[in-house]
């Protein structure tokens, strides 16, 4: 049986072990802390039965990994299956932790050791896996993400080309990346429509003055944490909490950083738009820039404002509301 340690729950004697995997795309490099037990095993499910085994050997607290592309998940899929408390970090992350421990050496094991010390030391919170829709969406968008870059791209070569060849094959090459965007959107709506869950949670977001389909979309899979969360803990995995720099006398000016970038990149245009036809988003704006604001530091605020309210109704299961008498 698998021993599943809840996040608050004190770690015993007993339960001291944790697991670092450093993973590439064939093989699982692993080792544990405090022991400093090192394997590799395969990229595959063979590897995967054999890390669990491991891991039950030695009663071990969780298993931490990075977020290493497409070559992960397969690991995270089969651990979530079994029920293993695991962490998915930033390697950002775990560098400056390796960095903060002198660690100059640079290879697989030794990766997967200062994996294994971070989870001891740093206890990340365990990741928990998002539902099969919300997987397929995230595909979805990924590849309008790659459609929309190869759209810029085209338009950029297409001012500058002479040949009536190439011209004509640009054009068509733009006109079958427009059809294929389409075909992703109509495909992200049906797979909503299909999902009681995921349609409930649109229909709210949507219901927020300046958010649409696709940004509600994106929303839902880049942070499928929203509406299980405070304000606080929202604008910060947003990355659009203001973080302060202060020392002795001196004072710096406050700036976001870090949290998913793809994410603000989608509420800017709503934000925009929201300062326009949503009342109370309208009022934040409005009074910042009377306050001598910048308006960059005026429209963060609305797209921090705009995430926390759209965290706020999903939590209450409520649509949005003008408060205005």
């Amino acid at each position: 049986m698998t021993k599943v340690i809840t996040q608050n729950e004190p770690i015993t004697s007993e339960a001291t072990c944790y697991i670092g995997v450093d993973i590439s795309k064939k093989t699982l490099d692993v080792a544990t802390y405090p022991e400093g037990e090192l394997k590799q095993l395969t990229n595959d499910l063979n590897g995967y039965k054999a890390l669990f085994h491991w891991f039950n050997d030695l009663n071990a607290v969780s298993i931490v990994f990075e977020s290493t592309g497409i070559y992960h998940q397969s690991l995270q899929h089969y651990l979530d299956a079994q029920s293993v408390p695991f962490s998915l970090v930033n390697p950002r992350q775990t560098k400056h932790f390796g960095d903060a421990m002198g660690k100059l050496a640079k290879t697989d094991k030794a990766d997967a050791l200062m994996l294994a010390k971070f989870a001891s030391l740093m206890k990340p919170k365990y990741t928990v896996n998002k539902d099969q829709a919300v997987e397929e969406l995230g595909d979805l968008l990924s590849a309008r993400r790659a459609l929309l870059k190869d759209q810029t791209a085209a338009k950029n070569r297409q001012a500058s080309l002479h040949s009536a060849l190439l011209k004509q094959q640009t054009k068509r090459r733009l006109k079958q990346i427009t059809a294929d965007i389409k075909s992703i959107d109509a495909a992200c709506k049906t797979l909503i429509k299909t999902d009681k869950a995921l349609t409930k949670r649109s229909a709210i977001l949507t219901s927020i003055p300046g958010l649409g389909e696709l940004t509600a979309t994106i929303m839902l899979t880049i942070m499928p944490e929203l509406g299980n969360m405070d304000k606080r803990q929202t604008a910060a995995l947003a990355g659009l909490a203001p973080i302060t720099r202060q020392s002795g006398n001196w004072q710096g000016k406050s700036f976001i950083r870090g949290g998913r970038a793809f994410l603000r990149q989608a509420l800017y245009m709503p934000a925009l738009v929201a300062v326009r036809h949503n009342p109370d988003l309208m009022a934040t704006y409005k009074r910042l820039i009377e306050n001598g604001k910048p308006f960059k530091v005026a429209i963060v605020a609305v797209m921090r404002k705009l995430i926390i309210t759209a965290n706020a109704l999903l939590r209450d299961d409520r649509k949005w509301q003008d408060n205005r008498a």
